[in-house]
């Protein structure tokens, strides 16, 4: 009976020691077993980006309109065609150091994966207000530190049919049923949500961001062209002095 007994108690003492172990790491960094779900999500949704980037340069070459109607139209058609939890674009944070891709949807099981675009506001190059939320401590916590972006921070959207780079404009802290962040302000805006403060769901800190730079994928791909002629140019150049 002895013997069960110690049993017993050392596996308390390990489950202990391990719980205890998940929150020190948790605090320091993440939920280290949900963010290994997501890391394999997010491995899954980067392989779904490149299928749905093929097929979008086929869409873009079927479209022949002005470059603002182009892009609206590309985001309607990815709005449309992309369902809840599949990949949409890329969210890049430069200053935080941070990448992922977004997929559609706010659900529980949408935000387990990453970054979830809400699927009642429009897509980048549509008009309005683009708003994406993300978690803090679990599921590779995306938006632990949106709290350090600042005014003129970068936030760029990579969408299969363009880029869309925009600057910080301020943070709030909000109420959860503060739904007036998402409305439309009359020019091209990004909101980032999250729940605030850590550990807790309490409050929102909403990141208000706004378009500095779209760029669909022909000028992109001109703009590289100009960029490897000019290269090529000074390379010549060069060479023969």
């Amino acid at each position: 009976m002895r013997s069960v007994w110690r049993f017993i108690a050392s596996v308390l003492i390990v489950s202990g020691l391990l719980l205890l172990a998940d929150v020190a790491i948790t605090l320091v960094w993440q939920e280290p077993i949900s963010a290994l779900i997501a890391q394999r999500a997010q491995s899954r949704l980067s392989g779904q980006l490149r299928t749905l980037d093929r097929l979008s340069a086929a869409d873009a070459r079927a479209l022949a309109n002005a470059r603002s109607n182009r892009l609206a139209a590309l985001a309607q058609r990815e709005q449309s065609r992309v369902g809840s939890g599949g990949a949409l674009g890329r969210i890049r944070l430069p200053t935080l150091h941070r990448s992922y891709v977004v997929v559609q949807g706010t659900d529980s099981a949408s935000l387990r994966k990453g970054p979830g675009h809400y699927p009642d506001t429009p897509l980048p190059g549509e008009p309005g207000t683009v708003a994406v939320a993300g978690h803090r401590t679990t599921y590779l916590a995306p938006f632990k530190t949106i709290n350090d972006l600042h005014p003129g921070d970068p936030v760029v959207l990579e969408m299969p049919y363009g880029t869309f780079t925009y600057r910080v404009q301020e943070s709030r802290i909000v109420e959860p049923s503060a739904l007036w962040v998402t409305r439309n302000v009359g020019y091209p805006r990004l909101v980032l949500s999250a729940c605030h403060p850590l550990y807790s769901a309490s409050q929102r800190i909403v990141v208000f961001a706004r378009l500095a730079a779209p760029i669909d994928e022909e000028s992109r791909a001109a703009s590289n062209s100009t960029t490897a002629t000019s290269s090529a140019s000074a390379t010549t150049s060069t060479a023969s002095q």
